[in-house]
């Protein structure tokens, strides 16, 4: 007894017959005025075939608007798809489903989230996306907006996982992060997206992400930290600008011969300027009345 799960049947899209709806209005209509004359004059066993007849072919008639397809169905078999706009005719005994083909948002809910390291984070998206097989998006998944909705969350949780929020301390700050690399975070989610909406006959055009941020249990902390990393890197900065500038004030000392100072007193002034430099308060200077050395 094999084991093995019976193959999918895969419903794609083909061409429906479908004519102008115009002309077959024109000839439902004279189909319709030729039975009434044949009933004026006396005719009645033609005359009602023929108003029959042009009652079923008036209803083949129906309307697409611009960027709307209708999905033909024959006694529950796929019979094709009409993607012609305006009046259109079909056969009268077909089921016709319209199917949207315009580009819709998805304004997907903000989720929360645990990022690569295990901090939770709050993630939302926005996508924008259309149908592009509409057998597929009728009769390969039971409700195609809700399939889109639930697989968009899915997709989101998943990049969620994949990516850190930010640089830590240790990380290679090369590595992509959802805060850093929104660019290749949006293609990543666009490729994940399209291979989730596949099955459902639908084309992801554009995916951003919308909302980012840590959860509110962890969001004081993370901040604290990156103000943090924010003062340690300033501080750096001034202290590499303050020993330059130290430099350069013993360089031109020395090279003016202005004052000759020994080891002991470089390193004073060294000091000294470097509490100026560095100090992120004001500093009260000390007159000296006496000499280099008292």
């Amino acid at each position: 007894m094999s084991n093995s799960a019976p193959s999918r049947t895969l419903v794609t899209e083909k061409p429906a017959r479908a004519a102008n709806g115009y002309l077959m209005a024109l000839v439902g209509l004279a189909l319709g005025g030729l039975g009434m004359l044949m009933l004026t004059r006396g005719a009645p066993v033609v005359g009602i075939p023929l108003g029959l007849l042009g009652l079923f072919v008036m209803g083949g008639l129906y309307l697409l608007n611009p960027n709307q397809a209708a999905a033909l169905t024959l006694f529950g078999a796929y019979t094709g798809s009409d993607r012609g706009a305006g009046l259109r005719w079909a056969n009268p005994l077909s089921v016709k489903k319209r199917v949207s083909l315009r580009d819709r948002n998805l304004n997907a809910p903000v989720l929360k989230v645990n990022d690569q390291r295990g901090n939770p984070i709050e993630i939302a998206a926005v996508i924008v996306w259309q149908v592009r097989d509409t057998a597929q998006a009728l009769f390969q998944v039971d409700d195609y907006e809700a399939y889109v909705r639930v697989q968009a969350e899915a997709a989101i949780r998943h990049l969620a996982t994949c990516y850190a929020y930010d640089h830590s301390d240790e990380a290679d700050t090369n590595s992509v992060t959802l805060r850093g690399g929104q660019d290749a975070v949006a293609q990543a989610l666009r490729v994940e997206l399209q291979a989730r909406f596949h099955d459902a006959g639908v084309d992801v055009l554009d995916a951003k992400i919308s909302h980012l941020a840590y959860a509110p249990e962890i969001a004081q902390v993370m901040l604290r930290r990156q103000q943090a990393e924010a003062i340690i890197g300033a501080r750096a900065k001034i202290v590499q600008g303050a020993v330059t500038m130290v430099e350069t004030a013993l360089q031109g000392l020395s090279e003016r011969q202005i004052v000759v100072l020994d080891d002991e007193r470089k390193a004073a002034m060294v000091s000294n300027l470097l509490v100026v430099l560095c100090s992120d308060r004001e500093t009260q200077p000390v007159v000296n009345t006496g000499t280099l050395y008292t």
